[in-house]
């Protein structure tokens, strides 16, 4: 995932976006998912995998990431079109 794809991510994401946004297969995900092992908070209400975006993006190391003008643009028009 691209850095504003990922900040343009929902307050919670399923399990497939966050195994994507580690680089990992549906099934290396369910299975770390499945002993408790999952790199950030899963959420599990019935039998679906919720991900919290902002625990996701702690686990991604987005505190460390640098922000780019690119970036700060791709944002501002964004705003824009919710505005």
């Amino acid at each position: 995932m691209t850095f504003p794809e990922v900040f343009a991510l929902p307050v919670i994401t399923n399990l497939r976006t966050a195994a994507a946004a580690f680089g990992m297969s549906m099934s290396t995900a369910y299975r770390l998912a499945g002993r408790g092992a999952f790199s950030c908070e899963l959420l599990r209400p019935g039998h679906r995998y919720l991900v919290p975006t902002a625990p996701l993006m702690r686990a991604l190391g987005s505190e460390e990431w640098p922000v780019c003008a690119g970036d700060l643009a791709v944002g501002a028009e964004d705003e824009d079109e919710l505005g």
